[in-house]
């Protein structure tokens, strides 16, 4: 049941920053079948990694998604209506316009959708603009964009990095240059490894903003293994778990990258009986997505192996899910009653988990994206 998931969290125990130094955020390391607990700093981590373990980490980039429209028809002085894209740009089907510039179908978070009809037309800049096509539940909505020049320029300079709304930021005022003014956030809600060329994320792979570059080094200079898969963050990774029950909630697809060089480095690692670690709950819901949708009796491939892959996974793990690929995970603190709380309770149990966070609570662990880090092995 979804209030099983509950716990009490005091508002000042959501981080607000990151810590001082990428890595000079604090540890717990959780044993999943014992519920030992050892606290650390995560410059420590490689205390704790298994010998020669293979780590799987997600190099999508968050893109700054966040914008503000008005009406064209109240652009004078109407009320701005906040504007989230989830479609990611490298997934966007463009089409040239026959008098110059693009447009493509998205999908976005309206606030207040309520405000905006279908047919409306929202300017964002002088190059950017966006039409209702249908407004949906819980603020999402399709739309055309319509755009002259780079849209990655655009967004760039016209949008604001999409931090979750438990971090609290003063709200952006019109004519603000948003770029690189939101206290250091456009470089430390950003990992170090994120690709430019995957470029398309509206919510940070979390647990991967505690590594540093020399931290990275040391890691292979020990032995382990590094390997990464692209999960474009979406809606699905904070929409709020609604049915009591829940075994009913609707997971939305992901789309997801697994090359045939981190397929490989998978699989040769399972073969030699080495760890596999994910490095976030994106991660492991690439990883065992994609074996979940490759490992149907009818599709050819060997028993438990994994492929490259592109394309979409649905993949909702709770307590009961099997975890096939996955031997350990690196993640942050979750919210209460969240799709993500229950992710890692399918790996370590409710119970452990919930004690676990109890015990972080009491030791001052900060929580959520900015916060503490948590090893389960």
């Amino acid at each position: 049941m979804l209030s099983s998931y509950g716990y009490a969290l005091p508002e000042d125990r959501i981080a607000q920053h990151p810590a001082g130094q990428r890595d000079a955020s604090r540890l717990m390391v959780l044993d999943r079948k014992t519920g030992r607990v050892s606290l650390a700093g995560f410059v420590d981590i490689l205390r704790f990694l298994p010998e020669k373990c293979l780590l799987v980490a997600n190099n999508s980039r968050v893109i700054p998604a966040r914008m503000w429209g008005q009406r064209q028809e109240e652009a004078a002085g109407g009320a701005r209506i906040e504007i989230l894209l989830l479609t990611p740009p490298p997934l966007l089907e463009v089409l040239p316009e026959p008098h110059g510039g693009f447009t493509a179908e998205a999908e976005v978070l309206l606030r207040p959708a309520k405000k905006v009809r279908p047919g409306d037309r929202l300017s964002i800049s002088d190059g950017l603009e966006m039409e209702l096509i249908e407004r949906g539940d819980f603020g999402r909505c399709r739309v055309l964009l319509r755009w002259r020049g780079d849209l990655q320029e655009l967004l760039e300079r016209h949008g604001a990095m999409p931090l979750p709304p438990y971090i609290h930021r003063p709200e952006p005022q019109k004519g603000d240059v948003l770029s690189g003014s939101q206290n250091d956030d456009d470089e430390r809600y950003q990992t170090t490894y994120a690709r430019q060329d995957k470029a398309g994320s509206v919510a940070a792979p979390t647990a991967g903003l505690h590594f540093t570059p020399e931290l990275r080094a040391a890691l292979l200079a020990s032995g382990r293994e590094w390997a990464e898969v692209t999960l474009y963050v979406g809606y699905g990774t904070f929409s709020p778990v609604r049915c009591p029950d829940i075994r009913k909630h609707p997971m939305h697809a992901e789309y997801v990258e697994l090359p045939a060089a981190a397929a490989e480095a998978v699989n040769r690692a399972r073969r030699e009986g080495r760890p596999v670690i994910a490095v976030g709950t994106t991660s492991i819901r690439t990883l065992e997505g994609v074996f979940a949708a490759q490992n149907t009796p009818d599709n050819g491939m060997p028993n438990g192996t994994l492929g490259a892959y592109a394309g979409w996974v649905n993949i909702f793990l709770y307590p009961g899910q099997p975890v096939y690929v996955t031997d350990g995970l690196i993640t942050n603190f979750h919210l209460p009653e969240s799709s993500l709380l229950m992710l890692v309770s399918a790996l370590a149990g409710r119970e452990r988990i919930l004690a676990a966070y109890a015990q972080a609570l009491d030791e001052g662990f900060r929580f959520f994206s900015y916060g503490d880090a948590m090893l389960i092995l």
